[in-house]
């Protein structure tokens, strides 16, 4: 006989407010979803040309699945009996204007149905203001992935894989998922290998993304979050006039950082702000923030974690904060970049924040009330639909090489060579000088850095564009450009007149 275990079924667990860097109990503060249909309730009445059936149209989340399957878990020592236990999950599918759709999958032990619905909503805006041609999903399994071993993540996976199959919720012109917290590449290759064992699709490889090189993978994915961050950020400091209005001067050299969130997309935002003469004062996690005001070094700060498994104790640290460790989100600073979770900067504590330019790393981490208050005091927000969109782009180079079937740069390194090595020679040979060559120029990771740049750069242009013709924060003025561009995709589906 064996002993069943039913998870999510407290309402309590599937309170925001549970969760682990959470704060807040406050009920009148706005959830994520609110938050999220607030700045779209907020973007609509600046689109008077877009009429209020095309944007409930777009607002609506088409699609929401949820899942409940068994695992079994083993022998318990204690018991003797097999135990198993209810697994619980879903997959959002929010907007078909375009296909495939695309959004990642989460593992957490408080993800809820609202949540996957405001993160599946939120890529489709993100897509949009990217101009990836990518619907938004997202997916979510109820699981601490610490507590499982190897085997019982890979059953958890591939069957949460396998039910999205039948119902035809994944596939490389259907659905694509990707990491998100608690997930990463070794469960990209579990959904993908599920998937060949289902069908027979030649372009199999493009149901996912995020995946190992060696798998289908492409070279640059795993930072491209964190470097979209930076790229921003950087963009941000690029215009004089802005830099004048937040009372800072212009470039990253000096200036002064807190990254709240030391995971994949804090830590590479906090590693190349760092390598760009940027002081990371503070890191902020869930049970200890650590402070060195002369700036932390990050790449011994990530050996360390690596080898420690926390931030807790790094030798660079001249100061600990145990007690509330996000109080260190209210540092004086220049840049703070909320790279954790939703709902870290509340009505509560935007009062208290000092950073003249956010860079929202993580999904949702300002709520709408909160975004209000920092907007009156003057601080620029790099909102996330723009900010952290660096993955889905990358995501859409992956999925592009899967289904062309070849590595970037493969065809175009050696002639991209000799063009420039046919130049250096007839530069040297008129001017008796010499030219440097990289001869890593046609490298896949520098043909994908580039492309994310361009991707980042251009987009950042346009939004702040939006957002001095409207008059709006940078926030407002990304949610336009997606609503409009949505709106467009439909019109040209022939879905509106």
């Amino acid at each position: 006989m064996s002993a069943l275990r039913l998870l999510g079924t407290s309402k309590s667990l599937f309170s925001a407010s549970s969760r682990s860097f959470s704060h807040n109990a406050n009920s009148s503060e706005p959830s994520f979803l609110d938050s999220v249909d607030a700045y779209f309730k907020e973007a609509s009445a600046l689109v008077p040309d877009i009429q209020p059936d095309v944007l409930e149209i777009i607002k609506q989340c088409r699609t929401v699945h949820k899942i409940s399957f068994p695992i079994k878990l083993g022998t318990n020592e204690k018991t003797k009996k097999e135990e198993t236990e209810i697994i619980k999950a879903w997959r959002c599918q929010h907007s078909p204007h375009r296909t495939p759709m695309k959004g990642g999958i989460r593992f957490a032990p408080d993800v809820y149905e609202e949540e996957v619905i405001a993160l599946a909503t939120l890529m489709s805006y993100k897509c949009a203001v990217v101009d990836v041609p990518f619907g938004g999903a997202k997916g979510g399994i109820k699981i601490d992935p610490t507590k499982y071993t190897v085997n019982q993540l890979e059953s958890i996976t591939r069957r949460y894989a396998a039910e999205l199959i039948k119902k035809n919720m994944l596939g490389p012109g259907v659905d694509v998922p990707a990491p998100d917290m608690g997930t990463g590449e070794r469960e990209m290759s579990w959904i993908k290998d599920t998937y060949e064992q289902f069908t027979n699709d030649l372009n199999a490889s493009a149901c996912v993304t995020g995946k190992p090189v060696t798998q289908g993978g492409i070279r640059g994915r795993k930072e491209a979050t964190g470097l979209g961050v930076f790229y921003c950020i950087r963009e941000a400091l690029s215009y004089p006039e802005d830099c004048k209005k937040m009372g800072l001067t212009p470039g990253l050299k000096g200036k002064t950082a807190v990254v709240q969130g030391f995971g994949n997309v804090g830590s590479f935002s906090a590693k190349f702000l760092h390598e760009h003469g940027v002081k990371v004062i503070c890191i902020v996690e869930k049970d200890v923030a650590i402070v060195n005001e002369e700036g932390l070094n990050i790449e011994e700060l990530l050996l360390w974690q690596a080898k420690s498994r926390t931030i807790e104790g790094f030798p660079g640290a001249k100061r600990t904060i145990k007690e509330n460790p996000l109080s260190g989100i209210e540092l004086q600073c220049d840049i703070l970049i909320p790279a954790a979770m939703e709902n870290q900067i509340t009505s509560e504590n935007a009062h208290r924040i000092k950073a003249k330019l956010i860079g929202e790393g993580a999904n949702g981490p300002v709520t709408s009330a909160a975004d209000k208050i920092l907007y009156a005091k003057g601080a620029l927000i790099i909102p996330d639909i723009l900010a952290n969109a660096g993955g889905v782009a990358v995501s859409y180079f992956e999925w592009l090489k899967n289904l062309q079937h070849v590595r970037f740069g493969r065809m175009t390194k050696r002639f991209s060579e000799a063009q420039l090595i046919f130049i250096s020679d007839a530069f040297q040979q008129s001017t008796g000088k010499t030219l440097n060559i990289k001869a890593d120029v046609g490298d896949e990771l520098n043909l994908v850095r580039s492309g994310l740049l361009d991707t980042m750069s251009t987009s950042y242009a346009q939004v702040r564009e939006v957002s001095h013709e409207k008059g709006c924060s940078m926030r407002i003025a990304a949610f336009i450009c997606a609503i409009r561009k949505i709106s467009k995709a439909y019109e040209q589906l022939g879905i509106f007149p």
